[in-house]
Parts: C-alpha cells; structure tokens; sequence
C-alpha cells in the first residue's frame, strides 16, 4: 500500500512565512529542492531517506507553491536565513542537508553561514556559481508552470501515454547516444521504482511555481561568491557524466574549493541520475552514509 504523501503547513518564522511539510523520525535532514520544485519534489525525492530512518523537512523555496518571494528571502543567503529560521521553529538545532539542482546555491551558504548547525552536505548535480538555464521560460513552458493546464497535460501523458512521458524527461535530463538513451528507458520502464519516480516528477514542476523559476532564472547568472571555503561540514557531490541541465563542471568547481569533499560520478547519469540511474540504489545507500557519518 502507498502511504500517504505529508500535508505541508505555511508556518511562521523569524525570517518570515515559508511552507513546508515533514515526513519520518530519526536524525533531521533538510531536502532542498531544485528549480522549478516545490515541497512535493524534495519529499518525493527524500523518500529514501525517510525509509532509512531520517526525519525528512521539505520547504518549498521563496516564489515556489506557498512561500512567498520577497526582497529578504529573495537571495541565496536569504533563503538560506529563511531555512535556517523555519529549523529553529521545528526546535531542530543540528541536522543535514540534501539538495538538488538549483538548491545548490542556498545550501552552500546555509553551511558556510550555519558551519556550528550543518553537520554533513550532499549535493546532487547542484550549482555551485553563476548559472544561466539552457532553456528560456516563454511560450509552451510560461503555459505550463502557470497553472492547471500544464498540470492537466501532464497528468493526461502520465494517465495516457506513460511511456512517452518517461522517455521524453529522460531525454531533456541527459546527453546520451540512442543506444545508451534507449538502455536508460528500458532500465527506468521496468524498474518500479525509477518509473513511478520520473512519473510523478511531472506533478511537481507544474502548477504555481512560476514566480520561483521566473525568479532563479533571474538571479542564478548574477549569483557571487557562494563561500564554499567556508563550508566546513563534510560534503559529499553527486552528479551523472551526461547531465544535460547542470553540467558536471559545477560539481568539480565545488570539489576543488570546498575543505572536505568528495564525488561520486554516475557514468553516462542524467540530471536524475541518483534516483533513475542502474546506480540507483547503490548511490542512495552512499548518501545516507554520508549523513551517518
């Protein structure tokens, strides 16, 4: 039986309202989302780490779902004030932090500003400097964030023609040669896991998180010096070879300036490599290592 997701709560702080749901017990971790996202892709994407015994805390980032963008929030530093603040308001001192993506920004200055707080990092195909998005947010995509329609499209695709659906996200998350896109669709088509993953991460891209992705398509080519030096808490990288989105020079920047780390390639991985790669599950139990200790 499929458990139910979290009901996620808009919750006050000291640095201001943010959205968030939590699921699971046990060590905290906070789960940073990409771009577009939203709570429901980080606890769809945490859900490994909920079954390995972690108390999982989902904030949906300024501008995405309910947390409103505002000037303070606006910033890498803002939003990770504003994590740090929602952490405080859970009672949670210290704890881990996953990210994704386009969480990579807030995450790393949440741990250079938080070193005494942030016991250990993964960060999975994060950015890590300047960043301009390889595609624009007009026409069919402006459509599809905005609002029910693209979330009907999707739902329709995923009801409808599942497999299309698979194929197609697999094929804008990576830079593969057909017969290697052709083995990733098969993999992904008869895992159960990786399948039901790429379809339900069609539900957390569309809807209201267009202030969010208008916002970090605004900012992320501007982003200055993350203080990756700073970072003192363990770091473990992960990033698939043929990603399409974030290129892998953004986890070997890091690697080379943060104090503590270390990488984990995922030869011939997309974009979404930790969760629909055959390396899946290996790499999975090496992050839930990471943030053991």
């Amino acid at each position: 039986m499929t458990e139910a997701r979290p009901t996620p709560n808009l919750i006050d702080t000291a640095a201001g309202p943010v959205q968030y749901a939590e699921a699971g017990a046990g060590a905290p971790v906070l789960f940073v989302h990409g771009s577009p996202g939203g709570w429901d892709q980080a606890e769809l994407m945490s859900r490994f780490l909920v079954n390995a015994g972690h108390r999982v805390v989902m904030p949906s980032r300024p501008g995405y779902l309910d947390t409103p963008l505002t000037d303070a929030n606006g910033t890498a530093d803002g939003t990770a004030a504003l994590h740090a603040a929602l952490l405080d308001t859970l009672g949670i001192d210290r704890f881990a932090v996953v990210c994704w993506s386009g969480g990579g920004p807030s995450t790393y200055r949440l741990a250079a500003t938080h070193p005494e707080r942030v016991t250990a990092v993964v960060a999975c195909a994060a950015v890590s400097k300047p960043y301009e998005f390889a595609h624009g947010i007009a026409g069919i995509e402006s459509s599809i964030m905005a609002s029910g329609l693209g979330r009907w499209m999707l739902h329709e695709m995923a009801e409808h023609l599942p497999k299309s659906l698979v194929k197609s996200t697999l094929g804008e998350e990576g830079k593969l040669s057909k017969v290697d896109a052709a083995a990733l669709l098969d993999h992904v088509w008869s895992d159960d896991d990786a399948r039901d993953f790429v379809l339900e991460l069609s539900a957390t891209i569309s809807g209201h998180r267009r202030v969010g992705l208008h916002h970090d398509h605004e900012e992320f080519p501007k982003l200055g010096d993350l203080g990756l030096e700073q970072v003192l808490a363990p770091v473990l990288l992960v990033h698939g070879t043929a990603d399409a989105d974030v290129p892998l020079e953004y986890s070997d920047y890091a690697l080379n300036r943060l104090p503590d780390a270390e990488i984990v390639h995922q030869v011939r991985g997309t974009h979404l490599a930790v969760w629909t790669d055959p390396t899946a599950a290996w790499v999975q139990e090496r992050i839930v290592s990471q943030l053991a200790g």
